[in-house]
């Protein structure tokens, strides 16, 4: 087995777990699978969160709205009445306009709170550094645990515009960006090893074949520039000889007249 470091950029994001035999046009779809579910969980508890301190979403002529201008144009939530949580709501009014304000009760809240906490644990970046591997069941079950908590919450469902129904029904809106996170796609992503881009005809095997427990630095984002430059292969790190030299105490060793 062959363990994946996932990085955006220089920050860490979580490690995979594949075989040393793994195809790289299987790989590289997987990651972005698994990349994207962790932002689809993350942008869950978000809108969650709001959910569970003001309500359902409003309908989108009435978001933004002062009561006064809602009771004016004769605006009305046809979905109040039918979101309702379990053990009825409390009022907390939202100040940005978005949800009805009609919040669960706080031992409802505490239900979708407590499930949003172990569901970002579970993809959490933190993974890295406790040395645990995530992968796609780990981000389903992270999904599972928030849709339970909302079918506790809310048995009668929620509004078919909610964002938090509309991410479970995959409908969500990836326009602009989440929390400074973007979405990859599959078929941009891309796999590097060493900061050199692994060629499509070379298994990983290749490449770890001598040591399983080799690290692979995966750089993902979404444009590849081309980069023909080998002078990576004069670096040290490139040199087979160089851990032989080392443990041989001859690493520094310099040959010839001087």
């Amino acid at each position: 087995m062959v363990r994946l470091h996932v990085k955006r950029g220089d920050e860490s994001q979580f490690l995979l777990e594949v075989a040393g035999s793994a195809r790289l046009a299987d790989l590289a779809p997987l990651v972005a699978r698994i990349y994207n579910g962790r932002l689809k969980v993350q942008r869950l508890c978000s809108e969650m969160a709001e959910l569970a301190e003001h309500g359902v979403f409003l309908p989108y002529n009435m978001q933004g709205l002062t009561d006064e201008q809602i009771e004016e144009l004769k605006l009305k939530d046809e979905w109040a009445e039918k979101c309702v949580p379990s053990g009825g709501s409390v009022f907390k009014k939202d100040e940005i306009g978005r949800r009805n304000g009609h919040a669960p009760n706080e031992k409802m809240q505490q239900v979708i709170k407590k499930t949003i906490e172990e569901a970002k644990a579970l993809i959490s970046k933190k993974q890295v550094q406790a040395n645990v591997c995530v992968n796609m069941e780990m981000v389903k079950d992270a999904l599972d645990q928030l849709r339970g908590a909302v079918m506790i919450v809310y048995p009668m469902g929620l509004p078919p515009h909610d964002p938090v129904r509309m991410e479970f029904e995959d409908k969500e809106d990836l326009s602009g960006t989440h929390a400074g996170l973007e979405v990859i796609e599959e078929s941009e992503a891309q796999l590097w090893w060493a900061g050199k881009e692994l060629k499509e005809t070379k298994l990983l095997s290749e490449y770890v074949g001598r040591n399983e427990k080799t690290t692979i630095i995966v750089k993902i984002q979404k444009k590849l520039e081309e980069d023909d430059d080998d002078s990576f292969l004069n670096a040290e790190w490139a040199d087979n000889h160089a851990l032989k030299r080392q443990f041989h105490g001859v690493k520094d060793i310099k040959w010839g007249p001087r």
